[in-house]
C-alpha cells in the first residue's frame, strides 16, 4: 500500500463551532463569515446562495429554484420545495398549435416561475436569526464590484459562450468585449447588484408582485412567453415532509416529489442486502451494481416522477422495500442488461449544492439551480435577471404524469440530502449534476458508509453513471475495470465533462467535531470554525 498523501487531492476540513461547504470559495468565506458574527446555520447558507447566484452565473440564481432540507437544532428534519411553476396561460394544447414537439432550453416556455427567493424568504421567516436584505448585502457588493473568474466558473463560461450570444440582454451582460470572461478577469453584474439591492430594500414581493416581476414578466412575454403577474404572485415555497429510508444503520432523509430524492432512496433500498462493503469502490462489481440499479430506478423515475399537486406520483410504492428486492432481482451478477428503458429527460449538469452546519447543531442541506449551463440564456435587461429552463423537463408525451399543464411544476433533479445516525443529523450532502445526483448520493454515501471513507475522499473518488445508454465513466476508474466492464456487456465511455460536483459535512457527536469536504471538480472549499 502507498504511504498517505502522495496521491492528489487535499484533507478533508475540520471545525468544532461551525462549517460550512460550497462549490465557491467566496460563498464559503461568506457563510463562515455569518457564522463568526453570530448567525445561525440557515442565515449563512441564504447568503451563501445569494453569493453563489453572482459568482456561478452558469449554474444558479435568483432566477431559478431551490431545495432544502433543514435539521434545526439536531431535532427532526423539516424540508422546503421552493420550485416554481409552469404559467397558467402555457398548455400542451397551446404548444400544438404553435408546432411545438419539445420544450427548447432557450424558449420561453422553458421558463417557470422561479421559486428560489420565495424559498430563501421562508427559509429566513421560518429559521433565520437575520433580516432576508442583511443576507443578500455580500452578493449585491459582489454584484456590484465584481469577482475574479475561477478555473472551473471559466471552462463552463467559455462552453456556453455561442449559447449566449443568441440573446442581447445576456450578451451585454455575460459576454464582455464579446468573450466568455477568461481565468481571473474580474466580472460584474451591476444590474443584477441593483435588484438585489431593491429586493434587499423592500422585500421579495417587489420580485412576485412589485416592479421587479413587471419588469420580468414584459421581457418574457416579449419573446413569445406567455407569464402574467398572477403566475408570479401566486409563488409560494412549500414547506413539506421529507421521505426517508434505513440503510445499513443510518436514516437517509430528501425531499419528496416532485424531486427526485425518491430515487436515490430506491437505490438504496435495491442495494441494502447487498455485501457492497466487500467491493471494491473502482472495482467492476460495484460499478457493474450501480449502473444496473441505476438503469432500473430511472425507469421508474422517467415513468411516474411528477408533481404531486396534480399527479398521482406512487411515492409509498417506490419506498416500498419488497419493491426493491423485485427491482434488484432483474440484475445478473456480470452481465449488463440488453433492454434497456428509453430516456424521457433532456441531459443537463448544472446546480450548486452547500451545505452548513452550526455550534448549535442546525444543520442545512441546500441546493439552487437554473437546469442548463446559463438557464434559457434569456435575461431580463431591466433586472439582470437570467430565467432558468426548468419547464423543458416536462414530459409533452399525452397523459404522462409529468406532462406539462399551467400551474404545475417539472419533475426535479435537484435534491439535497440529510442522514440521521441514532436518531441525530449525521451527514449533511448533496451531488450535483442534473440526472446523476440520485447516482451521486449513492456513490458517496456507500464510500462513507462501506469503505469508512471521510467525506472529502468519498467526493474524490472516481465516478461513473449509466443512464439510459452508454456507462460513462470519468478517467479515474482503472483500465481492468473498464475492461472488465465491456466484457460483461456494458458500453462504455468516456465522461467528456466531471460528473456533477458535491458537498458533504459529517457531524461526530461522540468527539464534538465536524468533517467536512468539497468536490475537486468545482472550484470550492469546505472551511470550518
Amino acid at each position: 500500500m502507498n504511504a498517505p498523501f502522495q496521491r492528489a487531492g487535499r484533507s478533508p476540513a475540520l471545525g468544532e463551532r461551525g462549517m460550512a461547504a460550497c462549490s465557491h470559495p467566496l460563498a464559503t468565506t461568506t457563510a463562515v463569515d455569518v457564522l463568526r458574527s453570530g448567525g445561525n446555520a440557515v442565515d449563512a447558507a441564504i447568503a451563501a446562495a445569494a453569493v453563489l447566484a453572482v459568482v456561478e452565473p452558469s449554474q444558479t440564481g435568483i432566477g431559478g429554484d431551490m431545495f432544502a432540507i433543514v435539521a434545526p437544532k439536531g431535532g427532526a428534519p423539516v424540508a422546503l420545495n421552493g420550485s416554481g411553476a409552469a404559467p397558467t396561460d402555457l398548455s400542451p394544447e397551446r404548444l400544438h398549435a404553435e408546432a411545438v414537439t419539445s420544450i427548447a432550453q432557450t424558449s420561453p416556455h422553458a421558463v417557470t416561475v422561479p421559486g428560489a427567493l420565495a424559498g430563501w424568504h421562508a427559509l429566513a421567516e421560518a429559521y433565520g436569526s437575520r433580516p432576508l436584505g442583511d443576507l443578500l448585502e455580500p452578493a449585491i457588493v459582489a454584484a456590484r464590484d465584481g469577482v475574479r473568474v475561477t478555473a472551473r466558473v471559466a471552462w463552463d463560461w467559455e462552453r456556453a459562450a455561442e449559447t449566449l450570444r443568441a440573446d442581447p440582454a445576456t450578451a451585454a451582460a455575460y459576454l464582455p468585449n464579446d468573450r466568455a470572461p477568461a481565468l481571473g478577469d474580474r466580472h460584474r453584474l451591476p444590474t443584477l447588484a441593483l435588484t438585489l439591492a431593491k429586493i434587499a430594500k423592500e422585500g421579495v414581493r417587489t420580485f412576485y408582485q412589485g416592479e421587479v416581476a413587471e419588469r420580468m414578466v414584459a421581457s418574457l412575454r416579449a419573446v413569445g412567453g406567455t407569464h402574467q403577474m398572477a403566475d408570479f404572485a401566486a409563488a409560494e415555497a412549500e414547506w413539506v415532509k421529507p421521505i426517508a429510508t434505513d440503510h445499513h444503520g443510518v436514516t437517509v432523509h430528501e425531499c419528496p416529489p416532485n424531486g427526485q430524492g425518491i430515487i436515490a432512496l430506491l437505490m438504496l433500498n435495491m442495494l441494502a442486502d447487498d455485501a457492497t462493503p466487500t467491493l471494491p469502490a473502482n472495482g467492476a462489481p460495484w460499478v457493474h451494481l450501480l449502473a444496473e440499479a441505476t438503469r432500473l430506478a430511472y425507469r421508474e423515475r422517467d415513468a411516474s416522477l411528477a408533481d404531486p399537486r396534480v399527479a398521482d406520483v406512487p411515492t409509498a410504492g417506490l419506498l416500498d422495500p419488497g419493491f426493491a428486492t423485485a427491482l434488484r432481482r432483474e440484475i445478473v451478477t456480470e452481465r449488463a442488461m440488453t433492454s434497456l428503458p428509453p430516456r424521457r429527460l433532456p441531459p443537463h449538469p448544472d446546480t450548486v449544492y452547500l451545505s452548513v452546519v452550526d455550534r448549535d447543531g442546525t444543520s442545512v442541506s441546500f441546493i439552487n439551480s437554473i437546469y442548463d449551463l446559463f438557464g434559457s440564456t434569456l435575461t431580463c435587461a431591466e433586472t439582470g435577471v437570467l430565467f432558468h429552463s426548468r419547464g423543458r423537463a416536462f414530459s409533452l408525451e399525452p397523459g404522462h404524469p409529468n406532462g406539462l399543464a399551467p400551474g404545475k411544476r417539472p419533475m426535479h433533479t435537484i435534491i439535497p440530502a440529510m442522514a440521521y445516525r441514532s436518531g441525530r443529523p449525521w451527514l449533511s450532502f448533496g451531488v450535483m449534476g442534473g440526472d446523476y445526483q440520485p447516482v451521486g448520493q449513492v456513490q458517496v454515501l456507500k464510500a462513507i458508509l462501506d469503505h469508512g471513507l471521510d467525506p472529502q475522499a468519498a467526493l474524490e473518488l472516481p465516478r461513473s453513471f449509466a443512464y439510459p445508454d452508454d456507462l460513462v465513466v470519468e478517467a479515474g476508474i482503472p483500465d481492468p475495470t473498464v475492461a472488465a466492464l465491456e466484457r460483461a456487456g456494458h458500453r462504455v465511455t468516456h465522461a467528456p465533462a466531471p460528473l456533477g460536483g458535491g458537498q458533504a459535512i459529517l457531524i461526530d457527536h461522540a468527539r464534538g467535531v465536524f468533517v467536512g469536504g468539497t468536490d475537486p471538480r468545482k472550484d470550492g472549499l469546505a472551511l470550518g470554525l
